[in-house]
Formats: structure tokens, sequence, C-alpha cells
């Protein structure tokens, strides 16, 4: 008989289960989410914590995100001095009101509209003038510049609407549209005879104003030798730039004495800083 064999059992090997790692790519990308929501809310801890108490407040024409941004760069630059300007768009307003925003950020100056193009006067430029004065405000007057009108027309137009005094602001260009019949480089050119025959008549330089896109693309090269009042509402920017005179930082500030929005400015200087800029003589 053939002797039978016995087929020996293969040994399985034990397969070595691989461990979960304790943090996986999803939790570290939570994590890190997690950690950004927290830096922003201590960030933003004032801004929250105005806009959370505000909510009692039923008036829904308020815009609140609006108002807790306003109240997060004010107390950033408290050390600054605060503004508004103003034209007949905010309508009659009640000076003996217009004190400060939010009952804590004082307001010491108030740019007034005068003058738009080369016939247009603003019908409440002389009220707001007086009262803003008689208000103890440090004032200043601004003309709105259209690109297609003549500029020295323009510029006589203002000095026909404005008389400056010692201890008023530098008169005020402000410059926001592009032109629609004329290269930018005539633009230019208009801009610099408004501003020398204006600086001529009130033996001061004037301020230009105008939207940062603006200054960077068309005026900052050109213009050096002036002073700059910037309007930049984005969310995202915080702090007032060392090149800017005076920031425009929202045009939706609710103050008291006045029915519709306001534009809040803030000057990069201090109180007596900003009386060393007024007109001394």
């Amino acid at each position: 008989m053939a002797k039978s064999t016995s087929r020996k059992t293969p040994i399985r090997r034990k397969t070595s289960k691989k461990k979960k790692s304790s943090f996986s790519f999803k939790s570290i990308l939570f994590f890190l989410f997690l950690i950004g929501i927290l830096f922003s809310a201590y960030h933003y801890r004032s801004a929250l914590s105005f806009y959370f108490k505000s909510q009692s407040n039923k008036n829904n024409k308020v815009d609140k995100v609006a108002q807790a941004r306003i109240f997060q760069i004010l107390k950033a630059h408290k050390d600054l001095t605060f503004g508004i300007d103003v034209s007949q768009f905010q309508g009659e307003i009640n000076w003996d009101e217009v004190d400060s925003i939010e009952n804590k950020f004082p307001i010491k100056f108030v740019f007034i509209r005068a003058s738009a193009g080369s016939n247009k006067k603003d019908r409440r430029f002389e009220e707001n003038w007086e009262q803003a004065k008689e208000h103890h405000f440090i004032c200043g007057a601004y003309h709105y510049y259209r690109p297609n009108e003549n500029s020295i027309e323009q510029a006589d137009n203002f000095i026909n609407a404005v008389s400056l005094h010692k201890g008023d602001l530098p008169p005020v260009l402000d410059i926001e549209k592009l032109p629609e019949n004329q290269s930018i480089d005539s633009l230019k050119v208009g801009l610099k005879r408004w501003l020398d025959r204006v600086d001529a008549h009130y033996s001061v330089r004037p301020i230009i104003y105008t939207g940062e896109k603006y200054y960077t693309d068309f005026l900052k090269e050109e213009f050096k030798g002036y002073t700059f009042w910037i309007a930049n509402y984005n969310f995202f920017v915080e702090n007032i730039k060392d090149e800017w005179l005076f920031w425009q930082f929202t045009q939706k500030a609710r103050i008291k004495g006045v029915d519709e929005n306001v534009d809040v400015n803030i000057y990069n200087g201090t109180p007596k800083m900003l009386q060393y800029l007024t007109i001394s003589n």
C-alpha cells in the first residue's frame, strides 16, 4: 500500500491593521477653520458687541453691520480726529443735535458741498455753512468736479459761492468720474487749471478728494504736491494710510440731527494738528 501523505495546512500570516491617524486631513482643516473663526471673533469683538446690542433697535432702515464696522474703526482710531461731510442730499439738518457718533466719538469738523460743475450751487450750502460755524465745527467747502465741463468756469462757480476765512479748512476739489468725451491727459490739465485758479484766489493749496483706485491710477504721480482725502469703504480696510490726509471710510453712518445716512471721515492727526491745517490769515 502507498503511504498516505498528510497535507500541511498553510500558515496564514497576520495582516497588521493600519492605525488610523488621530488627526485626519479633514480634522486638520476643521481645526484651522475653528481657529480662524475664533480669531475673527476676537478681532471684531467690539464690532460684534456693538452689533448684538443694536438688535434692540427696531429701525429697519439702519444697516447694523455697517454701524458695527463704523464703531470698530472709530474705536481703533480714537487718538485721531473725526468729522462728517454733508450736502443737500442730507436734507434739512438739525445742527443743535449734531454732536458725536454713537454718543462716544466727537465730531470736530464738517466738509460741506458748495457747488458742482460750472453752474450748480448746492441749495443747502449757505444754511449748512452758517449753522455748522455757529455750532463751532471746523468747516471746509468742496466742489464736485464734472469732467466734461469747462474747468475755469467750475473754479469760478466755487469761488462765487464760497468765502473762506481764518480757521477754515482749505478748499476741496472732489473728482470721482472719468471723462466721456476727452482723454485722461486732458482731464488732468483741467484739474490743474481748477486747482491753480482756486489756489490763486484763496492763497492756499486745495485738497483733492477721490476714491483710492482713482487716486492710484490717475492722480498719485502727477499731483504729488497735493494732499489727498481718500474714499475707501472696503470692509477689510481697517486703518488709515500714512499718505492719506483724510479717510472717508463709510457713507452709511447715522447721526443725531440728520435723517439720511452721512459720510464719516478720519483726519490723520490730532485735533490740535487739524488746527494747523486751517487757513491762518
